[in-house]
């Protein structure tokens, strides 16, 4: 890594740059991305001393460190404690709170999809709402629709589901194409069309969806283009044995807590206090060596014959623009989360293949041989250099 980039990220003169020391990152980190490695600055530098697993929002200096991160920390916290052995789909539903899209969470029946989006639901000042998708359901079931109210001689709008702030689409993949895009197109436009006339969405408004790998039978597969709109695809796994005996005991103390009728009181999150956590994503330091190194990975998901021939024909299609944007702003928001007030290539290493796994498409060659995104984006992030 160069003087240059050196210098965007901490700030230091050219003549210091040359002083510090590379430091080899996290054994997991290096397993994972073996070309990413931590500048330590010099002893005189202000950020000296500090190992980059160091750089949380305890060691961010006090004056940074405002009560509302401390508020989404301890947000963070409770829900670890409600979802456990799940922290990375904690993590993302905050990231896709603070950066305003949308999640879609594939995973085997059980595993704590539905509880996430309602543990966070009940500790955010907002308004929450689960539909079912199934076979037989209408995109007025979705969008709301016209009533006559004879009394008054006139049509009066319900709103749907869809108008409120959290809204949990329960196995979106069992229901028809028609009422998908009643969805996806509120997600993507934060409106809908209802008898002529035009409503639109709430500010805050975060749509989880959820699907299973395991039953095909009935069910309509989301089409690529409509899966873009995602801003992250999170696949979730089984639990470790550990966590697995925490939720024994969680599940016990809820269900004593249930007959004793002694429901925890709960501290919630106001929606200013997200609308200003947004904000603060946004002020994040990105250095422009970043920038065009986050560039040049969604490039070569369209075109990677310059880094792999053999990779280049395995994908038939790379990820548009959007999914630059979107890889930029869960990265700021993964920086925020962690305390810190600048983004880091560890940042996009850890949220790269969750934004772009349903964005690169694998081509039949590649999928008769067992590739998929996952697999694709795995191979990106080794191929394309750090700056």
């Amino acid at each position: 890594m160069g003087a240059t980039l050196c210098r965007e990220l901490c700030g230091c003169h050219p003549s210091q740059s040359s002083r510090h020391k590379v430091a080899p990152t996290a054994a997991e980190s290096t397993e994972l991305f073996p070309r990413f490695v931590v500048l330590r600055p010099p002893p005189s530098h202000p950020r000296a001393r500090m190992d980059a697993s160091e750089l949380t929002a305890e060691t961010v200096p006090a004056s940074d460190v405002s009560a509302l991160h401390g508020r989404f920390r301890e947000l963070r916290e409770a829900l670890t404690t409600q979802v456990i052995g799940q922290a990375a789909l904690v993590e993302r539903l905050l990231i896709a709170l603070l950066a305003d899209g949308h999640l879609l969470v594939e995973g085997a029946p059980g595993l704590a999809k539905t509880t996430a989006v309602k543990a966070l639901a009940t500790r955010v000042e907002a308004n929450f709402q689960r539909v079912q998708f199934t076979p037989d359901l209408l995109p007025s079931d979705l969008t709301g629709t016209d009533i006559w109210r004879q009394q008054d001689g006139r049509f009066e709008f319900q709103p749907g589901p869809l108008f409120h702030n959290l809204l949990l689409a329960d196995e979106i993949n069992r229901a028809p194409a028609k009422v998908q895009s009643a969805l996806l197109e509120a997600m993507g436009e934060r409106q809908i069309t209802v008898g002529g006339k035009t409503y639109a969405l709430p500010q805050l408004f975060l749509v989880m969806a959820t699907q299973n790998p395991i039953e095909q039978e009935g069910t309509y597969p989301l089409p690529e283009a409509q899966l873009d709109r995602f801003l992250m695809h999170v696949r979730v796994g089984y639990p470790e044995a550990g966590a697995e005996t925490e939720i024994l005991r969680l599940v016990r103390d809820q269900a004593r807590n249930a007959l004793r009728q002694q429901p925890a009181p709960l501290q919630r999150i106001s929606q200013g206090d997200i609308f200003d956590a947004r904000e603060a994503v946004l002020d994040l330091h990105f250095a422009p060596a970043l920038e065009r190194y986050l560039v040049e990975l969604v490039l070569a998901s369209r075109d990677a014959r310059a880094y792999d021939t053999a990779l280049a024909r395995r994908i038939a299609w790379g990820a548009s623009p959007r999914g630059s944007i979107a890889l930029e702003r869960c990265a700021r928001a993964r920086a925020w989360l962690d305390g810190r007030d600048f983004v880091t290539p560890e940042d996009i290493h850890a949220i790269a293949p969750d934004v772009l796994r349903h964005r690169v498409l694998p081509s039949y060659e590649a999928t008769a041989e067992g590739w998929d995104g996952g697999r694709l984006v795995g191979e990106l992030l080794q191929r394309v250099p750090l700056p």
